[in-house]
């Protein structure tokens, strides 16, 4: 079996932190954080009141009333981002070329506030019918499935569902669809939208989200940091075109990177408690399957949530494949928040920004590190000027899976 070089053309987002890749990466570089006080009626209701949630989408900007009608928040991220990087790629489309391209989707929920919404109105308002539309918009695969009807692709289409590394499957996946001839280019990567009611009560129960700091609610998040205290959920989508190499330069693409390795593992130990062995095996496997030895490695950009246990699992577990050569790290979920399934698509955005603009984005609000978590962890400010030639990218989920991406600045 062929095994192609697959580059990234495009890059699409609908994020906390902008919705450009221009934008998106100067607000991290500036540690511009997209956490703030959630605007919701149900918001007293809360022990958590912060969220990097996403103010100024306007679904009208895009969609007809009764398109938006018909689509879950989720899905019309997924639409839109995926809008951003077929422009942003310079893709045509025609009838003959999507065929040759599939859509791949990460999400953790699906269209969850559409199927709380159902409930909502059958359990509180006692309503004794549903939108026609319910099913459609409360199914995982709604965001996979309209990017294909709408920019009429015809190839192979499927939602990956692995909690928070849902999207860096679905690229890792993709990249295997070029590599192997079943696809010439695939529109891959991830959407979520849980800032819910419901959803945001039952992380709260599960005692993992983050304290609000007292003194800027933009700083609750500090992976890291001694006085870490949980996660901040988020929302957003971001997503690539993915193609194969010869195809991109004979249509003249700017490429932002080539994808050379992906690395997925189960834990196989526990449902929630994250394990060093099993997110090492997923960094060996990817190292493995890029040909690149650890110290080929510019920068990671961590899962780093900023529980205790994830930042610590985490820096233990680069260490075994790194040693004493450990690059530098940082959690950029310090800014844009943890957006489940759609995190590992955000952080790779990250990546290949990084890889463009030879800069390293950092972990913010780390005032005073965990003095047992001793990496470099890029404190406060992003680096300018250094360089940046091989990224990974780590997504560690609930469910003991765990996805890591390998990107390497293009070179003929």
């Amino acid at each position: 079996m062929s095994s192609r070089r697959v580059v990234v053309t495009g890059i699409g987002l609908v994020s906390p932190l902008g919705h450009t890749p221009e934008d998106f990466f100067a607000n991290l570089m500036a540690a511009k954080s997209g956490v703030r006080h959630l605007e919701a009626d149900f918001v007293s209701e809360l022990g958590c009141k912060v969220a990097a949630w996403i103010d100024d989408f306007d679904p009208l900007k895009y969609f007809s009333k009764s398109q938006a009608a018909t689509m879950d928040r989720a899905t019309q991220f997924a639409v839109v981002a995926s809008s951003h990087a077929i422009e942003n790629a310079g893709l045509e489309l025609s009838v003959e070329s999507g065929e040759r391209i599939g859509v791949y989707v990460g999400t953790g929920m699906g269209g969850a506030q559409s199927i709380e919404d159902s409930y909502a109105r059958l359990f509180r308002e006692q309503a004794n019918r549903l939108k026609p539309y319910t099913v459609l918009m409360g199914m995982n695969n709604a965001a996979s499935a309209q990017v294909a009807l709408d920019f009429g692709l015809m190839g192979s289409n499927i939602t990956f569902c692995a909690a928070c590394a849902s999207s860096a499957v679905s690229i890792g996946e993709a990249v295997r669809q070029i590599r192997h001839g079943y696809a010439d280019v695939m529109l891959a990567g991830g959407t979520e939208s849980l800032l819910t009611y419901g959803t945001i009560k039952a992380w709260e129960a599960l005692r993992t989200l983050a304290n609000e700091d007292v003194g800027l609610a933009g700083a609750s998040c500090k992976p890291f940091s001694l006085n870490r205290t949980g996660l901040v959920l988020g929302e957003g989508a971001a997503m690539f075109v993915l193609e194969e190499m010869d195809r991109a330069i004979a249509r003249g693409a700017y490429i932002y990177g080539e994808i050379i390795g992906y690395g997925s593992s189960n834990d196989s130990s526990h449902i929630t408690q994250p394990s060093i062995e099993g997110q090492a095996r997923a960094m060996r496997k990817a190292l493995e399957d890029a040909k690149v030895s650890p110290n080929m490695i510019s920068y990671i950009n961590a899962h780093g949530t900023g529980t205790k246990l994830n930042d610590a699992v985490e820096t233990a577990a680069i260490k075994q494949i790194f040693g004493i050569d450990t690059p530098s790290v940082s959690s950029t979920k310090s800014m844009h928040g943890h957006l489940m399934g759609a995190a590992a698509a955000v952080e790779f955005a990250a990546c290949l920004m990084a890889i463009k603009k030879q800069a390293l984005p950092p972990t913010a609000h780390l005032l005073e590190r965990d003095p047992e978590l001793d990496l470099d962890y890029i404190p406060n400010a992003g680096r300018e000027n250094v360089d940046v030639d091989v990224v990974m990218s780590n997504s560690f989920a609930f469910g003991g899976t765990s996805g890591v991406l390998i990107v390497r600045k293009f070179s003929y």
